[in-house]
């Protein structure tokens, strides 16, 4: 300015360039808190990822419900011939659907092999539950004549379980796939005198 003098306008020079470089100094800050806030929110995103969806877990395989379609049984001599109709569940909690394998169901009665059920191979959609429908034939023939069949019988109660092993693979987003499993082992108590299958309890 004409009326400044060197010394002023050196100084306002000065504080010019100062304002500057504080400014610049600000946007730097401003850029390295935004890149860190980011990469943190990056880090929550994979780990929040890697602990959700990337997550296999295990499906459940259930039976949910049994239904008497025919029975026949007698104390003397003892024995039983029966045909179940049972519905079966297979819930697959991953991000990613199941595709699963034949597998049969086996049922017991004191640990002696009744009757089995075929389950047909399939598929459980990521975040469903599959229900399948299946026909079992279950009859005391090799149960030996010392087991308390005779007497549950008369009592009007016979104690059932069954096993079974679902075996597939989970696949994700149509890049990952893992082998996993699901085991049913249930504990039913089947009423002779109303043809009811009650107290399905399975783990």
């Amino acid at each position: 300015m004409a009326g400044q003098s060197y010394e002023q306008r050196k100084t306002g020079t000065e504080s010019a360039a100062e304002a500057s470089k504080e400014l610049k100094r600000k946007k730097r800050t401003k850029l390295v808190v935004y890149a860190a806030a980011f990469a943190i929110f990056q880090t929550i995103v994979i780990l929040v990822f890697s602990l959700t969806v990337m997550r296999i877990k295990n499906p459940k395989f259930r039976l949910t419900s049994v239904t008497v379609e025919d029975l026949t049984a007698a104390p003397t001599p003892v024995s039983f011939n029966m045909k179940l109709s049972a519905q079966v569940a297979v819930k697959n909690t991953n991000f990613g659907h199941f595709k699963f394998e034949n597998t049969t169901i086996w049922f017991d009665y004191g640990g002696v092999g009744v009757g089995e059920a075929f389950v047909a191979r399939g598929r459980s959609k990521a975040r469903s539950t599959k229900k399948m429908n299946v026909t079992v034939e279950l009859n005391s023939n090799n149960i030996p004549n010392n087991s308390s069949l005779e007497s549950d019988i008369k009592a009007g109660f016979v104690a059932l379980t069954c096993y079974s092993k679902l075996s597939g693979k989970v696949q994700l987003m149509k890049l990952i796939k893992k082998k996993k499993s699901a085991e049913m082992s249930c504990a039913m108590l089947l009423n002779m005198e109303t043809r009811v299958v009650q107290d399905i309890n399975c783990q």
